[in-house]
């Protein structure tokens, strides 16, 4: 098919559920991808973080041929190499005192399996979400999921769930009764626009839920895997939840996603209970044990750290330079530039000049680049944003009356 066949097709047969760039990828390396017309974007979504290692990265791409060409797919009811082997690399690095994993196929899979583990474990049904939050738009994460755009057509949602203001840990702590089961938070707030918490926020979050003896939940989806400089974000408050949820780019690009959880809470879930058919498949745990040997071998999530920091300084001279610019934030490489008016055209116009960036509401530019992503392309992909935005402030410093 060529490009204006590939168009139709997806426009015709596919309901209108996303917010649809006109590019037509056909082909992908590393932190570039490439159009049906040959053009080269610098990709700065990266599947919004899942191709945390850039596309096609050599040492998964032959994990998952060497697996293909073996097994594919193994339920969970039977034993398999490539699961146990994963196994033991993810529990190798795993927060503390986290010990006990169940596979799942996506991150609101991941979501919806914490929920039911913590009513499980405590025989509650109340969970504290954060204002802002973003957990999944199958019912029981949407349920957990701030955003009313997302809710309300599909209400009523699951009951028992409550939002309290984020990095408030005093607000939880009020909000908590007798039925709370859980809190569930990112350690930073993705779709929300990079939200970072204040200082002593998780730490004090874990005090109160031990206090409470409330389960505490974090969502390492997006932040989890090295995007922000630890190889979970938690780790820079030193904190550790009793149930993670992770999804996005723990297999390089291949659906999957694990629930961590001390044990004794993963094994109040009993045979049967909590099962999917395509969970822990072999080709997955292949891709995904291959992902933590390039994380760990490379050491990107140290080198996300000095990446991020680097870019951070250069958005933040972005945000002092234009007027437009209300703030730039972020961790490692998972980075927001905030404007004061709706970015499309800015987004539009790093498009038009060969860069791919996210969105995060209306008004925020979202960079989740691959941890991979070379110096000299992430500079390039700064200089892009500044030069779509200086050219922004330009027009709407035209466009005023005089």
């Amino acid at each position: 098919m060529d490009r204006e066949q590939i168009l139709r097709v997806e426009d015709q047969y596919l309901p209108k559920l996303y917010f649809k760039r006109p590019v037509v990828a056909i082909r992908g390396r590393g932190a570039v991808v490439w159009d049906a017309d040959g053009r080269e974007y610098i990709d700065c979504m990266a599947g919004f973080g899942v191709a945390i290692l850039g596309h096609c990265h050599p040492r998964v791409v032959q994990a998952i041929a060497e697996q293909a060409s073996k097994l594919i797919t193994c339920h969970g009811s039977l034993y398999n190499d490539a699961r146990a082997e994963f196994l033991e690399k993810l529990m190798k690095v795993a927060p503390s005192g986290l010990e006990k994993a169940v596979f799942v196929n996506t991150g609101a899979e991941a979501v919806e399996c914490a929920i039911k583990m913590a009513r499980k474990y405590t025989g509650k049904r109340g969970v504290i979400a954060a204002v802002g939050g973003f957990h999944g738009k199958t019912m029981g994460a949407l349920s957990a999921t701030w955003n009313k755009k997302y809710r309300e057509p599909f209400e009523p949602l699951l009951s028992g769930f409550r939002h309290v203001p984020y990095g408030r840990a005093e607000a939880v702590e009020q909000a908590i009764d007798e039925e709370t089961a859980a809190v569930i938070v990112e350690p930073i707030q993705g779709e929300a626009g990079v939200k970072i918490p204040p200082s002593d926020y998780l730490v004090r979050l874990r005090e109160v839920c031990d206090e409470k003896g409330v389960l505490l939940i974090l969502d390492e989806i997006q932040t989890g895997l090295g995007r922000t400089g630890k190889m979970f974000a938690c780790q820079h408050w030193g904190v550790s939840p009793d149930i993670m949820c992770l999804a996005k780019g723990i297999a390089g690009g291949v659906p999957m996603g694990v629930v961590l959880a001390r044990a004794e809470v993963a094994d109040s879930l009993k045979t049967g209970e909590h099962t999917s058919t395509f969970a822990g498949n072999a080709l997955a745990c292949a891709a995904a044990s291959a992902t933590l040997d390039v994380l760990i071998k490379e050491k990107l999530p140290e080198r996300a750290w000095r990446l991020g920091e680097k870019a951070l300084a250069e958005l933040k001279e972005i945000a002092e330079q234009y007027k437009v610019v209300r703030e730039a934030r972020g961790l490692g490489l998972m980075m927001a530039i905030e404007l004061r008016f709706d970015a499309y055209n800015v987004l539009m116009s790093c498009l038009d000049k060969g860069l791919l960036v996210a969105e995060s509401g209306r008004t925020i530019l979202r960079m989740l680049p691959p941890l991979t992503i070379s110096e000299d392309l992430l500079s390039r992909a700064i200089s892009i944003i500044e030069s779509s935005v200086a050219a922004e402030e330009d027009e709407r410093i035209r466009g005023k009356p005089s």
